[in-house]
């Protein structure tokens, strides 16, 4: 929360993830949770889940998620290769990513229409960048480093306008 003048102007936190790969929750993301997510008032996971179970982590708080390309039933049948998420009528693109990691921004980028945001996945790599007046982020993996030098996670914060983190996990 900022205090501007005499307005509070509050700030909503949002915890960012991708590409867990994993078939049960391990300690890596109950230390994620406890470490990174305990506060923030939803998750957004942009894919690559492997199993459902994994979700069961963030206990209780709201999970919006799209399938990623390691995704297999019942995954894909719950959630979208794509959407649109809007948080304090702000409009964020979640999606995974495909293909080679060479010009992913612009193809997603074409998936949607009208977004401030687009969280993505894919890569293992994190990105935190606004490219044609769109925040661009990935919150790389935490549980793989291949194609990516670090586990990391992400934070979203959305006030004025939307503030992306990248936090480094080793």
């Amino acid at each position: 929360m900022d205090i501007i003048g005499n307005s509070v102007l509050l700030t909503m936190k949002i915890g960012v993830i991708s590409d867990t790969h994993l078939n049960i929750s391990d300690d890596r993301l109950e230390k994620i949770v406890e470490d990174h997510f305990h506060d923030v008032a939803l998750v957004l996971h942009a894919g690559d889940i492997v199993n459902l179970e994994v979700l069961d982590v963030f206990r209780g708080k709201e999970v919006y998620a799209v399938s990623g390309n390691m995704d297999h039933a019942p995954v894909r049948e719950i959630f979208p290769e794509k959407r649109v998420v809007e948080i304090e009528g702000r409009r964020i693109g979640l999606i995974h990513g495909w293909g080679a990691p060479s010009g992913l921004e612009e193809k997603i980028l074409r998936e949607f229409e009208d977004v401030e945001c687009i969280v993505y996945g894919h890569t293992h790599r994190a990105m935190n960048e606004v490219k044609g007046g769109v925040l661009f982020f990935n919150p790389g993996s935490p549980t793989d480093r291949r194609f990516a030098r670090h586990n990391s996670v992400g934070i979203l914060e959305i006030g004025e306008e939307i503030v992306g983190t990248i936090i480094d996990l080793d």
